[in-house]
C-alpha cells in the first residue's frame, strides 16, 4: 500500500471526567500546557510529519475546538486595531494555509474503535494516523509522529507507537506481544492483549497514542463485538488485523506525558514551562524559591 498519509484522526469526544470541575464547560483537549491546549500541541505533531486533513471526532460539548481551529474575526479586528501584531500573529497562524479540518459527531460514547469507525467515510480507502491528545509527545528530539511516517513507507502496514510501562500498571493499556527482537526500535508485534493483569501481561510494552493504520481495519471495527467495559475496543479490532496482515510497533523517541491523569498534566507543564523560550528563566526562579520556602 504505497498511497500517501494525509489523514488524521484526533477522538475528541470524551467527557474528559478525571478533571472536573475544570472540564464541565472546557473539553480537557482545551486545557492549556502553558500557553497553547493540548489539542493544538497535536496537531502540530500531525502536520510537522506531513499530514493536511484534520479528522475532528466530537460531541455535543466540544464546539471550543471547533472554535479554536477556526477564525475569530472579532478578535483578529481588535488585535489589528491595537496595533498587537504578534498577538495577531499567533491567532492567525494557528493553522497553517493547506491545512483542513472536518469534524464527525460521535452520538454515543462507545469506545475508541467507535470514533474510529465514525471517521471511515472521510478516509477513502487510504492509510491514517489516530492521534490522542492526551498523551502528549514531545517533538524534540524527535517527532513520533514523522518517526513513524518514516519507518510506515518502508513497512507499509500498521504501527503502533509504544512505551515500556511499569508491570503493575499494565491494566491501563493494550499491551503487545513481540513476535521478535523487542530490543529494536521497531518490531512486528504477535498479539495486543486490552488491559491486562500484571501477571497475564504478554510484555511491559503498552501502546501510547499514536497509531497508524490501514484502511483494512474498518473490517474488523464493522465485525467486532463489544470489548473491555462495554466498549467497541479499537485494540480488538487490531488483534484481528494482525491475523491477516503484520504490524509494527516503535518505541517513542522522546518524553510522553500523560495528560489523562492529573499528575502527568503537571508534569507536563512544568516541563514545557522549563522549556518555553520567553518564560523559562523566570519559571527556573520561581520553583527554586518554591523549594527553599518549603525547606
Amino acid at each position: 500500500m504505497n498511497k500517501p498519509l494525509r489523514k488524521a484522526i484526533f477522538p475528541v469526544a470524551g467527557m474528559g471526567t478525571r478533571f472536573l470541575p475544570a472540564t464541565k464547560a472546557t473539553p480537557k483537549e482545551m486545557l492549556p500546557i502553558v500557553d497553547k491546549p493540548l489539542i493544538q500541541y497535536a496537531v502540530e505533531e500531525a502536520i510537522e510529519a506531513g499530514f493536511t486533513e484534520m479528522i475532528f471526532i466530537t460531541s455535543t460539548t466540544k464546539r471550543p475546538i471547533e472554535d479554536h481551529f477556526d477564525s475569530n474575526f472579532e478578535l483578529e479586528t481588535k488585535l489589528a486595531a491595537q496595533k498587537k501584531s504578534e498577538l495577531l500573529d499567533i491567532v492567525q497562524n494557528i493553522l497553517p494555509k493547506g491545512i483542513s479540518c472536518a469534524y464527525v459527531r460521535q452520538h454515543e460514547a462507545l469506545g475508541l474503535g467507535h470514533a474510529v469507525l465514525c471517521a471511515e467515510p472521510l478516509i477513502n480507502d487510504e492509510p491514517f494516523a489516530v492521534i490522542l491528545a492526551d498523551d502528549l509527545i514531545k517533538t524534540k528530539p524527535r517527532n513520533c509522529l514523522k518517526k513513524m511516517v518514516e519507518t510506515f513507507q518502508d513497512f507499509h502496514h500498521s504501527i503502533l507507537a509504544v512505551e515500556a510501562v511499569p508491570q503493575d500498571q499494565t491494566q491501563r493499556y493494550g499491551v503487545v506481544k513481540p513476535k521478535e527482537n523487542a530490543q529494536q526500535d521497531f518490531f512486528v508485534i504477535d498479539d495486543i492483549v486490552e488491559k491486562p493483569k500484571p501477571q497475564e501481561a504478554p510484555s511491559n510494552l503498552g501502546v501510547v497514542g499514536r497509531y497508524l493504520l490501514t484502511p483494512r481495519i474498518f473490517h474488523y471495527l464493522k465485525t467486532l463485538p463489544r470489548g473491555a467495559g462495554g466498549e467497541y475496543q479499537l485494540t480488538d479490532a487490531i488483534a484481528a488485523l494482525l491475523k491477516e496482515e503484520p504490524v509494527g510497533a516503535m518505541k517513542i523517541p522522546s518524553k510522553r506525558f500523560d495528560c489523562g491523569s492529573k499528575i502527568g498534566y503537571l508534569e507536563a507543564t512544568i516541563a514545557y514551562g522549563l522549556a518555553h523560550p520567553q518564560l523559562k528563566d523566570e519559571f527556573v526562579e520561581i520553583l527554586n524559591n518554591w523549594q527553599s520556602y518549603h525547606h
